[in-house]
């Protein structure tokens, strides 16, 4: 059987996160192996590199962030994503080298063809089967956010970025999507999460049963 690794972008509060753990559990119902993991954050160095990347009083320096980033990257290709794709399983990122060429790239102004070296350096050559970008206004984004923290969800660093920044990183997602239609689809995600839910599974059950 072979293994299928697919990736969840999208600005912040558009719910991909929502969606990659309800698609996790459709799959493992059709008796799939999932692996559903983050970046930062899929592996124990990536735990710890994420507390100090998004920690909202921590000051990082701009090429810090990106090369904190690759590090965190590198370390979860090698360690978890690229051994769980080659025995099979169905591999769910929450973000992945997209989310560099939008929020380091588009977001903080580093050059094409910097932010496709380290890409290139991190992630040794692997690229999603299919990456599903989740599509929502920057005001409704903000929303959401609002949202989140005043329920207390912690509050970031990316999600304190004004509206401009995360305008340019939604941009760039959109660009991605035009660039690459063969791997990138967009899923409007203005809608309920069961709406947006529906979207998801219309697009990768086809895609995942394709590939065995």
């Amino acid at each position: 059987m072979a293994g299928v690794f697919i990736t969840f972008e999208g600005v912040d509060g558009s719910g991909k996160s929502t969606q990659l753990r309800m698609l996790a559990s459709e799959l493992r119902l059709r008796g799939r192996e999932v692996v559903a993991t983050r970046e930062p954050g899929g592996t124990p160095l990536g735990g710890r590199l994420r507390d100090l990347l998004l920690d909202a009083e921590e000051q990082v320096d701009p090429l810090a962030e990106l090369l904190i980033f690759a590090a965190d990257r590198a370390q979860h290709v090698r360690a978890l994503v690229r051994p769980a794709v080659e025995s099979g399983r169905v591999v769910l990122s929450d973000r992945y080298a997209d989310a560099t060429v939008a929020y380091q790239g588009a977001g903080r102004g580093f050059p094409d063809e910097v932010v496709a070296q380290i890409i290139s350096l991190a992630t040794g050559g692997l690229q999603p089967d299919l990456t599903l970008v989740f599509d929502l206004t920057i005001e409704a984004s903000r929303q959401r956010a609002r949202e989140r923290h005043a329920g207390r969800e912690k509050h970031d660093r990316l999600d304190a970025e004004d509206a401009a920044f995360h305008a340019r990183v939604r941009d760039a997602y959109l660009k991605i999507a035009a660039s690459d239609p063969d791997r990138v689809r967009v899923i409007d995600a203005g809608g309920s999460v069961q709406e947006t839910h529906s979207q998801v599974m219309r697009l990768v059950m086809p895609f995942v049963e394709a590939r065995g």
